[in-house]
């Protein structure tokens, strides 16, 4: 006998019972009060993403309903049997989150908002406890436990099953929604709890500096507006230094946009419109003449891939329309450009707008469209080696374009619908930066953060998702991986970010 007297079987039951009712309405009611927010976190959990909607129903549905069984006499049995399974499938859900998934995301909401997942397995353990022994109670008091067969069918075999349903729908759930994402991660992002972390900030002169390169622990700023001053910090963001660049220029040549690229100790100073490159040591910083390109060989976008080879997007004149290129001091034909990895869409000058950015590590140059859901890597030969998609939907650029009278000019009629914001590269790792929302995420975040979408080039997969947070209220513009380190620019500041390694093979 569990307890002395059948009263006192009926107060230990009418008391769980009580106690699952608060438990199920309390947890019902505010899932209903703050109802976009549980499905937000359902369609971010790794284990019921891809059923969020019919699951976030379902939950608050059968706990209330739960409730209200556990209410009523006559029907406190089967509202005890439920309270039983629901309790076994969420305990079910947080072992298969805690051992079984790729991330952990948060744990909140409701009345377990305080705990953590760990304390909810406890907790969880424990409401199976109570349900196991209210129906003992319950079949005791009823009188259906007196004989040991009827004991084994009425009590026993009822709970084997519904712990048996239970942890199989989960498990059968999670399998589902794994292989639905993997097979249409169409704009349903995973994010993992905190793979970037804030190290440090600093205050900026200016806002027209932009991130020049990285040499021997230290950070090159270059600067819009006087582009031969440079600005240098250790990765600690100590030990500031300026630097002046003095410049050979006999042939007397304009600039119109010079840039400041350092690689390997050395610097060049770069600009696409006339076009030219120089070259100089980071020991003394002069700057001497080793290309002058025809007319023909302008470009906006390049990046240097050795001393000797560079690689570069921009618009082609005599197709009039964006090519990729490169630039290859030791090969016959100097500079090249192929016509086949931009593929237009509508014109082939907007529609093919995109970043161009040079993978040391794979020694591969990478394109990201600007307007729909495409990137591509080749090799330095200007062989195309992967098109990839990012997880956004759209796959055409939405773009109108107005011809002037004459034929010869093309303008946007309006703003077009940006898909990939900004991007770098670093490692095995494509990192881009999107203001699109995906399912489920709220609006709110963008106020605080940016969104980094991460794709591995060598299992050609997207891979997870993290918040960049903003510094000081301002947001990170720009961006660079510099090995376990972020680094950004917001508008006035230089920001460090650390990957962790962890979630980073790098």
């Amino acid at each position: 006998m569990l307890f002395k007297n059948t009263k006192q079987e009926k107060i230990i039951l009418e008391s769980i019972s009580l106690l699952f009712i608060l438990l199920f309405v309390y947890a019902g009611i505010s899932k209903l009060l703050e109802f976009q927010d549980f499905q937000t976190q359902l369609g971010q959990s790794p284990l019921l993403a891809a059923f969020a909607i019919p699951v976030s129903y379902g939950v608050i549905g059968v706990e209330l309903i739960t409730s209200l069984l556990l209410v009523f006499e006559n029907t406190r049995k089967w509202g005890l049997y439920l309270s039983f399974l629901l309790m076994v499938m969420f305990t079910t859900y947080i072992v298969i989150i805690l051992n079984f998934t790729s991330f952990t995301p948060c744990s909140c909401g409701g009345v377990l908002e305080a705990m953590g997942w760990t304390e909810h397995v406890i907790f969880n353990i424990g409401f199976i406890a109570l349900a196991c022994i209210s129906l003992v109670l319950h079949h005791k008091i009823s009188g259906s436990l007196k004989n040991p067969l009827t004991k084994k069918i009425n009590l026993y075999f009822p709970l084997l099953v519904l712990f048996l349903f239970g942890v199989i729908t989960v498990t059968t759930l999670h399998l589902l929604s794994e292989n639905k994402i993997h097979r249409n991660n169409a704009f349903q992002r995973k994010y993992l709890p905190h793979p970037v972390t804030t190290i440090k900030g600093i205050s900026l002169p200016y806002n027209s500096y932009y991130i020049a390169g990285f040499e021997k622990g230290r950070i090159y700023l270059g600067n819009k507006s006087a582009p031969a001053h440079l600005l240098s910090i250790d990765t600690t963001l100590n030990n500031l230094k300026t630097h002046q660049i003095i410049l050979n220029n006999n042939l007397k040549t304009p600039f119109f946009a010079p840039q400041i690229k350092i690689k390997n100790s050395r610097f060049f100073v770069i600009d696409g419109e006339v076009p030219i490159i120089y070259k100089g040591l980071l020991d003394d910083w002069k700057a001497e003449l080793i290309w002058h390109g025809k007319p023909s060989e302008t470009f906006s976008r390049v990046e240097i891939a050795s001393q000797s080879l560079f690689v570069f997007s921009g618009l082609d004149k005599s197709s009039s329309q964006n090519v990729i290129g490169r630039i290859n001091f030791n090969a016959f034909d100097t500079v090249a450009k192929s016509q086949l990895l931009l593929k237009k869409q509508i014109g082939g000058i907007f529609d093919t707008d995109g970043m161009l950015r040079f993978n040391q590590e794979l020694n591969r140059l990478l394109y990201v469209y600007y307007y729909r859901n495409e990137f591509l890597t080749s090799d330095t030969k200007l062989n195309l080696d992967y098109l990839g998609r990012t997880i956004d939907t759209v796959k055409t650029a939405t773009i109108k374009i107005i011809t002037e009278k004459s034929g010869q000019i093309q303008t946007l009629e309006n703003q077009p619908l940006i898909i990939n914001k900004e991007c770098t590269t670093f490692g095995e790792y494509v990192f881009i930066k999107s203001d699109r929302l995906g399912k489920y995420e709220p609006e709110e975040m963008l106020k605080d953060a940016s969104i980094i979408d991460v794709y591995n080039l060598k299992t050609k997969s997207y891979d997870f998702s993290f918040y960049l947070y903003h510094y000081k209220g301002e947001k990170i513009k720009n961006f660079t991986v510099y090995e376990n380190m972020l680094v950004g620019l917001s508008e006035k500041h230089l920001v460090l970010f650390r990957l962790q390694s962890n979630f980073f093979n790098i």
